[in-house]
Order: C-alpha cells, then sequence, then structure tokens
C-alpha cells in the first residue's frame, strides 16, 4: 500500500502508467513530489490523430492511502472527475478508478464516445492496470 500510494500520489510519474502513443508530457513546472488538495497540474497529451491538447486538472481531494480525486479545469472534455481508491486485501492493494466524464461536441462528442473515446479510456487503464502490476507485482521470497 504505502509503495503504491507514494508511486501515484506523485504527479511525476503520471508519465510511466501513460501509453507512449499519447504523448503525454507533465507541463507544470517545480512540482513536488505528493500531490496535494488544491494542487493544479497542466500537460500536453495527444488522445485522437496525434493532435497536441492542453489539459489542466485540480486536486480537489486527497486522504493519505486511501483516495484522491482530480478533476479537469481545462481540457478535452466537457466534464472530467477521476476518483482514485486504494483498498487493502488478502491478495494485496486493490486500486480502484471511477471516472466521469463528458465528451465535447454535444451529440457529435456522444457518437465520438461510442466508437472512440470509451474505447481509448478503456486501452489506457487497462495499460495502467498492466504497468502497475508489473511495477508493484510481489516478487517470490
Amino acid at each position: 500500500m504505502d509503495e503504491l500510494w507514494d508511486f501515484i500520489s506523485s504527479p511525476k510519474n503520471l508519465k510511466v502508467i501513460t501509453p507512449d502513443y499519447m504523448g503525454f508530457e507533465v507541463t507544470s513546472k517545480g512540482l513536488p513530489d505528493k500531490m496535494y488538495e488544491g494542487m493544479i497540474i497542466t500537460y500536453k497529451v495527444s488522445p485522437i490523430l496525434g493532435i497536441k491538447t492542453t489539459w489542466v486538472t485540480e486536486i480537489t481531494h486527497v486522504k493519505d492511502k486511501h483516495y484522491f480525486v482530480d478533476e479537469q479545469r481545462f481540457g478535452p472534455y466537457n466534464i472530467w472527475h477521476h476518483q482514485h481508491f486504494l483498498e487493502d486485501t488478502p491478495k494485496g492493494t486493490l486500486m480502484k478508478d471511477i471516472i466521469s466524464y463528458k465528451p465535447p461536441f454535444g451529440i457529435m462528442g456522444n457518437v465520438a464516445n461510442a466508437f472512440i473515446i470509451k474505447r481509448k479510456l478503456k486501452e489506457i487503464f487497462d495499460y495502467r492496470t498492466k504497468v502497475l502490476n508489473k511495477l508493484f507485482e510481489e516478487s517470490p521470497h
């Protein structure tokens, strides 16, 4: 739990758990090693067709070693609210993400969501799961 929390609560590690093809880059300068409520983080990301987009999020809630929430302040979605939960289980630490979002462009965005966005988000979070499992899997003793 402690190692996973230390990793995911550092904005500097976001790039590690984001697929390379997204061109993800944290553009905020001088970020501390640990997030805190009210922290603003800026990124450049290319979610679709290699088009660079600026994304600004705010960390709105943090409960040490339990959860944190980031919300978009400016970026590709009309609404983005992302909750990250950690829970100790007999098999290890379980990380669960709950994402509430609304795509841009009204009805066109809804169509894009049905055919592209929803699938891309699943792909990104599947990638994150794979990377985190690899980074934090228990080594045999």
